[in-house]
């Protein structure tokens, strides 16, 4: 298997049709071929016989640090990770333990989203036993804090809110110029927003009660009395006596009491809402029209922006046109290419070969229907062969000039000396007169060459 070391012997190249013998080979050495370069659970396959608890928590800590770090270098944006854990001893009260704690430094991480920033926090405390995200702490290659920062659960840093506000701002401004463009055409205005966005996650909780109660118990407590009671005689010791007969006349008396004790019930009701982070403060959009734009039109295309951006004015949104005679750009026209004297010699050379092509098939198809339509007479010195002879016998018959010579020279004479310059007509039409007699000759001389 051929090979070749690539960035200073820190890659290997190989072809395409051995990557899978390489990979098996460098595992077996025991090379990491995954995605990320920190060593990981392999570290573990190394344990020795004889080593100590510390040992092995320590190893155990590193290929943690080494698993977790390739798991983030998998991450798009994320160039390569470092991580160090400090990882608790347990002990037999909670109260007495520490939390384990995660450092990540991130290379390459500084154009992440916040929302992949606590991706990351989540999965390194996933991966650590009693690790939570607030105990993380993540940083890029310039030693900027990404993670935790002054609002981490709502993901309302200084960051986060200048990367919201930048692509809620490239929304608005892209919908809004598309519709500038449809309307008047390329280059006649354009729009700039500048928006603040709250970026603070709140939760409100309202109750109200309703404005009718509803009656729950009610108990009514009715009492009355009648009877007679005796009167009053006069005042002074004589009444008082027994025997007196100073008593006065009795008066009927009549008594009623009433009274009635209700509970009512009244309704209520609690609200809670979350407010999620991205409402807009305050708005501000810039409108630049050029002067070619008439003035009433101008004034049409503020309202129609200010629609489309959706301004509140309530809430102090603003909106500022300008009109300001755009500068123009001129697309040099593309000239036709010269033609030189050597473009048409190259074009003439081209013409002329295909002329002359034409030329040679025209030719050559009616020198071919010429021939075809020729008959040919049978030679006469392959009549005169009445039995296979050697080769060497015939050529030197047909050098010498002798009676098979004459024959053949005869013969070839009668075909004309066109047609005689052309052995292999001569043998065609042979063949198809007396085929016997030309097999038989063919395997004489056959045989001459095998001896």
């Amino acid at each position: 298997m051929s090979y070749e070391l690539q960035n200073a012997g820190t890659a290997l190249a190989v072809k395409s049709a051995d990557l899978g013998s390489a990979k098996v080979a460098l595992a077996t050495a025991g090379v990491n071929t995954g995605a990320g370069t920190k060593p990981g659970m392999e570290l573990l396959d190394n344990q020795k016989l004889g080593a100590s608890d510390f040992q092995q928590q320590v190893t155990y800590q590193r290929a943690l640090e080494g698993e977790i770090a390739n798991t983030i270098s998998q991450i798009d944006g994320v160039d390569g990770a470092d991580v160090q854990l400090t990882l608790p001893e347990d002990k037999l009260f909670s109260d007495d333990s520490t939390p384990a704690t995660a450092a990540v430094l991130l290379s390459g991480g500084t154009s992440l989203d916040p929302s992949a920033v606590r991706g990351i926090a989540s999965l390194v405390s996933s991966s650590v036993t009693g690790l939570s995200t607030d105990k993380v702490t993540i940083t890029d290659g310039n030693g900027e804090l990404l993670w935790p920062t002054a609002d981490s659960g709502t993901g309302g840093s200084a960051n986060a809110k200048a990367a919201a506000e930048a692509r809620y701002d490239a929304s608005i401004e892209s919908s809004v110029n598309a519709m500038l463009n449809r309307t008047l055409g390329p280059n006649k205005a354009s729009v700039q927003v500048s928006t603040d966005l709250n970026m603070n996650e709140a939760n409100t909780e309202q109750l109200a009660y309703a404005a009718k109660g509803t009656p729950l118990q009610q108990s009514v407590d009715d009492e009355t009395l009648a009877g007679t009671t005796p009167g009053g005689g006069t005042s002074g010791t004589a009444a008082n006596i027994a025997g007196s007969t100073a008593a006065g006349a009795g008066n009927g008396s009549n008594y009623q009491h009433k009274t009635t004790t209700s509970t009512f019930g009244v309704g209520k009701t609690v609200t809670k809402t979350k407010v999620a982070p991205g409402a807009v403060n305050k708005m501000q959009v810039a409108l630049i029209m050029d002067t070619s734009i008439p003035a009433a039109t101008q004034a049409s295309l503020t309202k129609m922006v200010s629609a489309a951006a959706g301004l509140n004015t309530a809430r102090g949104d603003t909106i500022t046109p300008t009109a300001l005679k755009f500068a123009t750009t001129t697309v040099a026209k593309k000239s036709p290419l010269p033609i030189t004297p050597t473009g048409i010699i190259g074009m003439l050379k081209y013409i002329l070969a295909g002329l002359a092509a034409l030329v040679f098939l025209v030719l050559a198809s009616r020198a071919l229907r010429r021939r075809e339509s020729s008959e040919l007479g049978e030679p006469k010195w392959l009549s005169e062969i009445e039995s296979p002879r050697p080769l060497s016998e015939l050529v030197a018959s047909l050098e010498g000039g002798g009676a098979l010579g004459a024959g053949a020279t005869g013969e070839m004479g009668a075909l004309g000396a066109g047609e005689a310059a052309n052995p292999r007509e001569q043998l065609a039409a042979v063949a198809a007169q007396d085929p016997e007699r030309l097999a038989r000759q063919l395997r004489q001389w056959m045989t001459e060459s095998d001896a």
